[in-house]
């Protein structure tokens, strides 16, 4: 499972359906759902991940 921070409801939640994306300025992120409220939760990933 993948854990980020939903700034909605200001605490740490698994995240649902984590996908891995690559922002506009070229950083890796997993983005995901929050299971509570349903917003939409970014987590940075290093970019040495593989």
């Amino acid at each position: 499972m993948v854990v980020g921070f939903c700034v909605k409801c200001r605490k740490k939640v698994d995240l649902r359906s984590p996908e891995e994306v690559t922002l506009k300025n070229g950083r890796k992120a997993i983005r995901g759902k929050c299971p509570n409220c349903g917003t939409t939760v970014y987590v940075f990933v290093s970019s040495k991940r593989k």
